[in-house]
């Protein structure tokens, strides 16, 4: 059989619906990167049983968002704007991240999953990096053109030892930046893969994980096919599903 992804949704409004979504990019990538059938996990309140979806899915994937991790849930100040906050998506993916690192299911956590994954075990995060001393700008300027946007934004510093320098090898590559939160204090239980050039930790994994596990930053769904460690990454993310 194909392996089963879940992703879990983000909520979201059009003409005053409510919406369940991810966006294709992901899916693709999941479907043709990873050679899995991806399936979407809506964010219910209440959420949907962990259990029922860990018996369901052989991994899971953790998407990027518009919205942002509700800092209560790491003891963090209020949010300058709390219409960003997606609560049903926190209570679907924290402590489905958690059940899904300990019963082993391959974990690939992206963006704002990748924020959700240092929350779900106990660190912390930045409301506004750039506004940290000696971080860098690292979200996008949306009056550029879309290529501009998802394009390369700096160097990424791969780390010797982790999973992501295994799977891709150690060294500097490019990538893309499209985020204004990110990790403060990391999960002790996690360990920095990567590094952008100011310092701040873009890539995460979990050493003496029962299965796979990686966090990136980045998005490499974004034309994953085109770009080597993008290619790699779900390589890898299809073999430990199969």
């Amino acid at each position: 059989m194909i392996p089963r992804v879940g992703l879990v949704c983000d909520r979201g409004v059009d003409d005053g619906l409510q919406l369940h979504r991810v966006n294709d990019a992901y899916i693709a990538a999941v479907r043709d990167g990873a050679g899995a059938l991806p399936l979407l996990i809506p964010a219910l309140t209440p959420a949907l049983p962990v259990d029922a979806l860990l018996a369901m899915f052989d991994g899971f994937l953790f998407t990027g968002a518009p919205s942002n991790v509700n800092p209560v849930r790491y003891g963090g100040p209020g949010p300058r704007d709390a219409s960003l906050l997606d609560d049903a998506r926190d209570a679907a993916s924290l402590p489905l991240i958690r059940a899904a690192i300990a019963a082993g299911k391959p974990v690939l956590a992206i963006c704002r999953g990748f924020q959700e994954l240092n929350v779900a075990l106990g660190g912390t995060l930045h409301q506004h990096v750039a506004e940290q001393p000696g971080r860098m700008i690292h979200f996008e300027d949306e009056s550029l053109p879309l290529e501009t946007q998802w394009g390369p934004a700096h160097a990424l510093d791969i780390l010797p030892g982790g999973l992501l320098a295994r799977i891709a090898g150690t060294g500097s590559v490019t990538v893309n930046s499209l985020h204004h939160q990110g990790i403060d204090r990391l999960a002790a239980p996690l360990q920095a893969d990567a590094t952008a050039p100011d310092g701040q930790i873009e890539a995460v994994s979990m050493p003496g994980a029962p299965g796979f596990l990686l966090g990136v930053q980045w998005h490499p769904e974004w034309r994953w096919a085109e770009n080597g460690l993008s290619r790699a990454i779900f390589s890898a993310f299809g073999n430990a599903l199969k």
